[in-house]
């Protein structure tokens, strides 16, 4: 295999694991950033994938690990729909994480779906760039999940998405979904110091593989987040490793 950049994989044995392994993840690289510039910008999604670590997060075995109130709080994309909507990633997050814990308002910045979709990704593209050091990266950490399909973010195999290079955010149709979305762009994506996916279920093997294993043959978006100069991993668990030639507790792949 080779990658133009480095991607470390670890494996867990269940959902649970994974998200311990990802909480700790979370609170080391908080201090890192903060250690070195006060403050601490993520980038949040959402999924099912997802609910396991921000509750752990919420934890008051993680409360004190993680320095929220130093914590500028983003999201990678959102769906069309208002903060309170079920299918909203801003209320995944707000119920399960930040309403736990001690964020000060004006340091959530939530993408708004609720709102016209094109003049919204205007706004939050603005809005995210504001907070952007004058430097190579973007944010500290970004956490990813992956589909079924290899979508990453609200970035789906064959749009026109895929492509923008020139913009931060973008509003996104996706086919047979009633909903319209607003995502951030790969250039976004692999400008972050530090990326995260978490990805579970035996339904993601076979793209986990290609990815991982094949050098991305069908260019699956999530296989295109190759930070310029930032860190990768992929976490997973037995269920979604299960197609990789190298299947242990922490495999690199460079």
């Amino acid at each position: 295999m080779t990658h133009g950049y480095e991607v470390e994989v670890q494996i867990f044995e269940d959902g649970a694991e994974l998200a311990g392994a990802a909480a700790d993840m979370v609170a080391e690289r908080t201090v890192e950033a903060i250690r070195r510039r006060g403050r601490f910008l993520i980038a949040l999604s959402g999924g099912e994938t997802l609910r396991g670590l921000y509750s752990l997060l919420a934890s008051p075995a993680y409360q004190d690990k993680v320095d929220w109130k130093k914590a500028e709080v983003f999201w990678v994309d959102e769906r069309c729909v208002p903060p309170d909507h079920p299918d909203s990633n801003y209320r995944l997050a707000h119920e399960l994480l930040l309403s736990k814990v001690h964020v000060p308002e004006g340091q959530i910045h939530r993408i708004r779906g609720e709102e016209d979709p094109a003049e919204t990704a205007m706004y939050y593209g603005k809005e995210v760039s504001a907070y952007m050091p004058k430097s190579l990266f973007t944010f500290d950490l970004v956490i990813l999940g992956m589909g079924a399909d290899g979508h990453t973010a609200s970035l789906f195999p064959g749009d026109a998405a895929m492509s923008v290079a020139d913009k931060v955010a973008v509003p996104v149709d996706v086919r047979g979904e009633q909903h319209r979305r607003i995502t951030l762009t790969l250039p976004v994506l692999n400008h972050a110091a530090g990326v995260l996916f978490l990805v579970t279920g035996a339904q993601k093997a076979a793209v986990v593989r290609e990815i991982l294993d094949e050098g991305n043959p069908k260019g699956y978006p999530a296989g295109l987040v190759m930070p310029v100069k930032g860190e990768l991993l992929w976490l997973l668990d037995r269920p979604a490793a299960s197609l990789l030639s190298e299947d242990e507790g922490s495999t690199p792949h460079s």
